[in-house]
């Protein structure tokens, strides 16, 4: 939202003739949306916008049926993965970190676990 005193010197200007009332308008317009996007929190990956998802899917390979399927809001992901760490500690995590980071999107993991028989894939969207 701009300040009362940037409205007023856009405003003062248009009193003046310097600028038309229409380039005003497009002025407050401007200056309201940057305001907005200045108080915006980036996202788990830095970037500004719509909700990003963690999306985890574990299927039967043998019956080819959903054994699990978990979607999470990214800006949950750190503490869900500082939990799954303790449980998987042979799963890098830190580079899971780091893809969604960096920007990563679509399938960033696809594992098969032929011991207990599960697909593991997780995703970003």
């Amino acid at each position: 939202m701009a300040t009362n005193e940037e409205r007023l010197k856009i405003l003062k200007m248009i009193d003046e003739g310097k600028i038309t009332a229409e380039e005003g308008a497009r002025l407050l317009a401007t200056l309201s949306e940057s305001r907005k996007v200045a108080t915006r929190k980036p996202t788990l990956h830095g970037t500004y916008g719509g909700a990003r998802w963690l999306k985890v899917r574990v299927t039967d390979t043998m019956t080819g049926k959903a054994k699990a399927t978990v979607n999470l809001p990214l800006g949950l992901v750190d503490a869900g993965l500082n939990i799954a760490s303790k449980y998987a500690p042979d799963v890098a995590f830190d580079e899971l970190v780091e893809a969604i980071n960096a920007g990563a999107e679509g399938k960033i993991i696809d594992v098969y676990d032929e011991e207990d028989g599960e697909h593991v894939e997780i995703f970003i969207e």
